[in-house]
C-alpha cells in the first residue's frame, strides 16, 4: 500500500500536470495534505493570476476519496520538535513550514512527495523527491 503526503512544491506542481508527480499520485493509495500545505498554497493562489481557476482545481483534488487532510495536534508539536533539534544539530536546517509538514509525515508513516530536496535531510522520514519542472 501506498501512503503519501503532498508537500506545497508537489501539490502546486501536481495542479500544473507535473508527470512525475501525477504518476505518484496515480499510484498511491492513499493521498494526504496538511493545513500548512493548504495555507501555503492558498497564498499562492492570492498572489497569482487565476485564483478562481486554482481554487477549483484545488478542491476537485480535495474530493478524491483518497485524499485526507490531516490535522496538527500536540503528537505532530512532538514531532516537530524531534526533527527541528536533530537539524539543527546537524547543522541543516529547511524551512519552518517544511518541518511541519515533515512532522505530519513521520506522525502518520508516510512518504513525502516533493520537488523540495532538502526533505532529503530529514533522517526521521521517507521521501519521494523529484526535480522541479
Amino acid at each position: 500500500m501506498s501512503r503519501i503526503l503532498l508537500d506545497t512544491s508537489a501539490l502546486s506542481a501536481f495542479l500544473r500536470g507535473h508527470r512525475a508527480i501525477v504518476d505518484a499520485t496515480r499510484t498511491a493509495d492513499r493521498i494526504a495534505v496538511t493545513p500548512v500545505v493548504l495555507g501555503e498554497l492558498g497564498a499562492g493562489f492570492l498572489r497569482g493570476s487565476h485564483l478562481e481557476r486554482n481554487r477549483e482545481l484545488l478542491r476537485d483534488f480535495l474530493r478524491s476519496p483518497r485524499v485526507r487532510t490531516l490535522g496538527i495536534d500536540e503528537e505532530t508539536g512532538q514531532r516537530y520538535a524531534q526533527i527541528h533539534h536533530s537539524l539543527r544539530r546537524a547543522g541543516t536546517p529547511i524551512p519552518t513550514n517544511d518541518i511541519w509538514i515533515a512532522a505530519s509525515a513521520m506522525q502518520f508513516g508516510l512518504v513525502v512527495v516533493a520537488t523540495d530536496q532538502h526533505y532529503a535531510c530529514v533522517p526521521q522520514i521517507a521521501t519521494l523527491l523529484h526535480p522541479p519542472g
